[in-house]
């Protein structure tokens, strides 16, 4: 069984689902939309849709449709988490084809882009461009899960149209849901589209704050993007 990281120890953040194929009624956005059995799906918790537990983390397999912006994990070929993603853009597009999980880290930093620091001064920019005297602190990007050299999954804002330099962003309040369920070895399939598009795919949480300002620069350098629900980036 998934351990208390998992789906089970948070509980209080997220709701249990019922199998996929059951007729529910499930509000979303204000919306209701009503089945035929009495075995009903809740409302999402924040972002996400959960369907029951994962029981063993080697049947777990993940695929992405860019073209629908969502991420959908399987146990097996049982639904059991779904989700909106930020996806990159023309110049920097993410990635397709089949690849694997790898270099999980809670706590990711980039390498590449961030900010160069020199006591109160921070200045976002590029590692490469540093000047001398100043020292680099890479944006955060929590709950990462690298699929192909320098791209993965991670928290961030989830926008609606391309967004990224070619990682998957996931909505900060699922991020630490989906890096839970995925281990190193974990298949991941990216492609333009997906059947499930038009199933569970249709109904994804979309997020809203995804224009909310970032926190302030002296925030993002410190490890409150790690610890507190409540910065931006």
């Amino acid at each position: 069984m998934v351990d208390s990281r998992t789906m089970n120890a948070r509980t209080e953040r997220h709701h249990h689902l019922s199998p996929l194929f059951a007729c529910a009624a499930l509000a979303l956005g204000g919306l209701l939309f009503t089945g035929c059995e009495s075995n009903s799906v809740e409302v999402p918790a924040s972002m996400a849709m959960q369907y029951g537990t994962v029981a063993n983390l080697s049947d777990v397999k993940v695929r992405v449709s860019l073209n629908n912006r969502a991420v959908y994990v399987y146990e097996n070929e049982e639904p059991r988490f779904v989700a909106a993603v930020a996806i990159g853009k023309v110049d920097s597009p993410t990635p397709t084809g089949d690849f694997k999980a790898f270099n999980k880290l809670p706590r990711k930093r980039s390498n590449t882009y961030g900010f160069w620091v020199k006591g109160d001064e921070i200045v976002p920019g590029k590692r490469t461009e540093m000047p001398s005297g100043y020292r680099y602190v890479g944006y955060p990007m929590p709950y990462w899960v690298e699929f192909k050299a320098g791209y993965g999954f991670h928290a961030g804002a989830v926008w609606p149209q391309p967004r990224t330099k070619g990682c998957l962003r996931i909505h900060k309040s699922v991020a630490d849901d989906f890096f839970h369920l995925v281990k190193p070895g974990t298949p991941i399939l990216i492609a333009h589209s997906l059947p499930e598009d038009a199933t569970i795919g249709k109904s994804v949480p979309r997020p809203t704050d995804f224009d909310h300002p970032d926190s302030p620069r002296s925030v993002l350098v410190t490890d409150a993007p790690f610890d507190s629900p409540d910065v931006y980036f």
